[in-house]
């Protein structure tokens, strides 16, 4: 039974278009659901997708705005795997980050996925699993890192 008070478009977890920041909490349990689970030591994380207008308020074209996330390194902590941060050894002081958190990451890290039907396409239509390690740090908000 759908949550009617969530949303069942991930586009639509963006609190502005102007903005776009990112509020999965907006996102209705199927959405989130359907998505990959990552395996082992991965994460799965949501990439930040950046401004449809330049600061100049000129409108970009897709394929600069395709290209800004694949380029990002900014994104948000969906899910992580069973095994993710789990070796003591590799992790004396514990994770590197938590689900709901912002995340930054090697430019190109990770294994991209484009999302198919529209229940899923929201965010950004892409999503990327990284291994546990390829997380570099925490940040508060996306745009103190975005440098489009």
């Amino acid at each position: 039974m759908p949550d009617t008070n969530k949303a069942e478009d991930l586009s639509e977890c963006y609190v502005a278009e102007d903005d776009r920041v990112l509020d999965p909490t907006l996102a209705s349990k199927e959405i989130i659901d359907r998505l990959p689970q990552p395996t082992g030591w991965r994460v799965l994380i949501a990439p930040f997708n950046p401004p449809k207008k330049s600061k100049g308020g000129i409108l970009l074209n897709q394929k600069t705005l395709e290209e800004d996330v694949i380029q990002t390194n900014v994104g948000y902590v969906l899910r992580m795997g069973p095994l993710a941060y789990a070796d003591k050894e590799r992790y004396p002081t514990g994770p590197w980050c938590e689900e709901k958190q912002w995340v930054i990451f090697a430019r190109y890290a990770g294994s991209r996925f484009r999302l198919n039907d529209e229940k899923r396409a929201a965010f950004g239509s892409e999503v990327r699993i990284l291994n546990d390690d390829e997380i570099l740090g925490t940040i508060l908000d996306p745009d103190d890192i975005y440098n489009g």
